[in-house]
């Protein structure tokens, strides 16, 4: 973004965020595409039934006029509209990532995901910690032996820091006092911190919890949630205005050490104080700039690379990763090798990659170029990695540009069958097929009756052909997720899951088991075409919370194998602001014409 009119013109960003109820969502969308389009503004906005979180960019004078519309709106009074005025946002890639070349506007369940599965007792906001502002905040670490309510402090009264912010965020910049602790809960995302809150209880009961955000509107949520554990947990507070509201008043920094971490171009706003907190990930050389966006290639978060070692395509590994035991991958697979691998009677079976580009590859002395989107596909039932291959060359053609799909063979190796138009004759004097140039088949899940033993021979079907066969084969799960891990481990990482059919039963449930496979099987999202769930606890009692795009035929489409119906309850059990539902009329295929395609392709671009 630049030219002779923007740099005349002074250019600023705007945040505010409000929880109330609203009655109106449709009507406050409307408002906001309206009055944010004739004032060329860019950015996010937010609209849940319970409120508003806006980050938005463009001229000073726009975004005070801006204001004025919505003050203008009784549901917003007493909001605080944190404005500043920065530099034009020149770099495009930094710019797009932060979502300022366009005009976002959603509505959604939450403001902020404060968990990526729902809570036995979610978090009211109107049961938040009190505000404080920045100057009484300060005015609290300034003298920590005078307690909120102003008795003496004593062991069990003492009070703690609390930084509700991710990882990437605290590394440049946090709250230090010589004679207050700072926690830092060292999470990777938001939705990490209520496990967090749940592992380290003891460590906030009893005692007055100062909490802090960037701008405030996360402590809103992670306030409640510690008041709401009950006795003991009652004196929580906040900075009101977040780190950005103390900065403004404390320009020297005060407590505050390091840069402020914002989710837009700016990318980090500091005080007058050149402290770098920061430090190179390979080095430990002290650095705090993300303008690179260097990220880590396993969970993708943030990671900083100063200028000296940072070099084109390179790979890296956070610090959260290296605990969990991540690296670079080292060796390649080929498409008809086998390796073996730690994990007991585990083989990595078949691995296929449709891509060609050698450079995009993990193990190519630790660089790797992640132009693309790298996709795990999971083949259906008596499947192989080859043949899903085949039957999604035109889908990988068509996405050629930003994907690559990885095709594994499932674990369960299957006996071979074959069927003929008259059982009966065929015992008598049919023959067998020819075995020659027949390759294996395998599956995610098993009949209950399955053996498991390896067979050469073919064997004759049992009967005519069942299409909906699916329904009875519901063993095998562990050990598909056993193997699963390994080919995460020594094949990832991966972007997503693609799975067809029983692959995409398989998928669906690791989806299930999103978080607690965390550090195990790392993904951002699944794709599941004619998909449908196993009976299992993991599909029961609560949602999903994994992004997701489910496709599957209409009722008008032709499936005759899985039916309609099992894909949609499975779509069911998605969180509804998390997945999107593609049905065609093209039976049990993946489709790629339009408008499909463009559907799909729509859904990746979000991952890019």
């Amino acid at each position: 973004m630049s030219g002779d009119n923007q740099s005349q013109e002074q250019y600023g960003v705007l945040l505010y965020y409000k929880y109330s109820t609203i009655p109106d969502l449709n009507s406050l969308f409307t408002f906001y595409e309206s009055n944010c389009g004739q004032l060329g503004l860019l950015g996010r906005v937010r609209l849940a039934p319970h409120g508003v979180n806006v980050t938005v960019g463009g001229k000073l004078s726009s975004l005070e006029s801006h204001i004025d519309a919505v003050k203008s709106i009784s549901l917003f009074e007493g909001t605080d509209f944190k404005l500043a005025s920065s530099d034009y946002p020149l770099n495009d890639k930094v710019a797009h990532e932060c979502g300022f070349t366009s005009l976002s506007i959603r509505i959604v369940k939450e403001l902020v995901t404060f968990s990526s599965h729902p809570l036995l007792n979610p978090p009211d906001v109107s049961n938040a910690g009190r505000h404080l502002s920045a100057v009484e905040f300060h005015s609290i670490l300034q003298s920590t032996v005078q307690v909120l309510d102003k008795e003496n402090a004593t062991d069990d009264k003492k009070l703690v820091l609390l930084d509700a912010r991710n990882l990437y965020e605290t590394r440049i910049g946090k709250f230090r006092t010589p004679s207050v602790e700072t926690l830092d809960p060292e999470i990777r995302q938001f939705s990490d911190l209520p496990t967090w809150i749940d592992n380290n209880a003891q460590q906030l009961q009893g005692k007055h919890v100062l909490m802090y955000c960037t701008g405030g509107i996360r402590c809103e949520m992670a306030s409640a949630y510690v008041r709401s554990k009950g006795a003991g947990f009652e004196n929580v507070f906040q900075l009101y205005g977040g780190i950005q509201r103390y900065l403004e008043q404390f320009p020297d920094g005060g407590f505050f050490r390091g840069k402020n971490f914002v989710f837009d171009h700016r990318i980090s706003v500091g005080s007058s104080d050149a402290d770098i907190m920061g430090s190179c990930l390979l080095c430990g050389s002290s650095f705090d700039d993300y303008s690179s966006r260097c990220r880590c290639t396993h969970c993708r978060m943030l990671v900083l690379v100063c200028d000296t070692c940072r070099m084109e395509g390179a790979q890296y590994v956070c610090e959260l990763c290296r605990k969990h035991g991540k690296s670079i991958g080292s060796s390649p697979v080929s498409e008809d090798s086998k390796m073996k691998v730690t994990s007991p009677q585990i083989e990595l079976k078949n691995v296929s990659s449709e891509s060609t580009v050698s450079p995009q590859m993990p193990w190519r002395n630790g660089i790797v170029c992640r132009r693309k989107l790298r996709i795990l596909c999971l083949h259906g039932f008596r499947q192989n990695a080859s043949s899903f291959k085949g039957r999604t060359a035109s889908l990988a053609k068509k996405l050629k540009n930003i994907t690559e799909f990885v095709f594994i063979d499932a674990p369960h190796e299957l006996p071979f069958i074959y069927q003929t138009s008259n059982v009966s004759s065929a015992i008598q004097n049919g023959p067998p097929p020819p075995s020659e140039n027949c390759k294996k088949r395998f599956a995610w899940f098993v009949a209950p009756d399955f053996s498991g033993r390896r067979e050469t021979n073919w064997k004759l079907a049992d009967g005519p052909f069942d299409p909906h066969q699916y329904q009875q084969q519901t063993d095998g799960l562990d050990a598909s997720l056993v193997y699963l891990k390994t080919i995460f481990s020594q094949e990832g990482p991966f972007d997503g899951i693609l799975g067809f059919s029983q692959g995409a039963a398989m998928a669906a449930s690791v989806c299930a088991q999103w978080e607690r496979l965390k550090g195990e099987i790392d993904f951002r999202f699944a794709i599941l075409c004619s998909g449908f769930a196993l009976h299992s606890a993991e599909f029961e009692h609560r949602s999903i919370n994994c992004p997701s795009l489910h496709i599957f035929g209409s009722d008008l489409g032709n499936d005759r194998q899985v039916a309609n119906q099992a894909s949609k309850e499975l779509a069911k059990a998605f969180e509804e602001g998390c997945s999107v539902i593609i049905e065609h009329d093209c039976g049990h295929i993946i489709p790629t014409r339009s408008p499909y395609i463009d559907e799909i392709k729509s859904f990746l671009q979000r991952f890019l």
